[in-house]
């Protein structure tokens, strides 16, 4: 079968090359980090049980749900921008910062890790800021005020259920 080929159109939106390929790559971790949170909360949302499961229950699904919404929006900025997202398993694993939990932990140590990844999820998404900032990328700045202050609020929400 005989190769289609594509033509490709220059991208010309006020940001050189070079940035759009860091901001990209920056978006492209992030995206992986919330693919793993997102996966991460869904199978605790799950398997948890015990005397809070409930709550629990009801609170990761609102958390996975915001999350799977999240994913097409970083997806499509590092579309917008030029790049193909990244969007396998193998690709996830390589780019997260965030590790898998092997098992099924209790539900204490489920809201432990969740926060844990929340945080470091916020942590991927304020890393990017300079390069951003640097290149005057104000949508890609959106995305990512919203995602930090969406994952500090939640890692805080979280917290409060483990204090004492």
């Amino acid at each position: 079968m005989a190769k289609a080929l594509v033509k490709k159109v220059a991208i010309d939106i006020g940001i050189n090359d070079r940035d759009r390929k860091k901001i990209a790559d920056g978006l492209s971790g992030l995206l992986a980090d919330s693919y793993t949170l997102y996966l991460m909360t869904h199978n605790f949302h799950w398997n948890v049980t015990g005397p809070q499961f409930n709550s629990l229950h009801a609170m990761f699904m609102a958390q996975y749900t915001e999350q799977w919404a999240a994913l097409d929006i970083i997806a499509e900025r590092i579309r917008s921008l030029g790049f193909p997202a990244p969007g396998t398993y193998k690709e996830f694993v390589k780019l997260a910062s965030i590790k898998e939990v092997e098992g099924v932990p209790n539900a204490t140590q489920m809201i432990h890790h969740l926060l844990a990844a929340q945080e470091a999820t916020a942590r991927t998404a304020r890393k990017l800021f300079p390069v951003v900032d640097a290149a005057n990328d104000q949508p890609t700045a959106d995305v990512l005020t919203q995602r930090i202050d969406l994952h500090e609020k939640t890692a805080w929400m979280l917290r409060s259920l483990v204090s004492e």
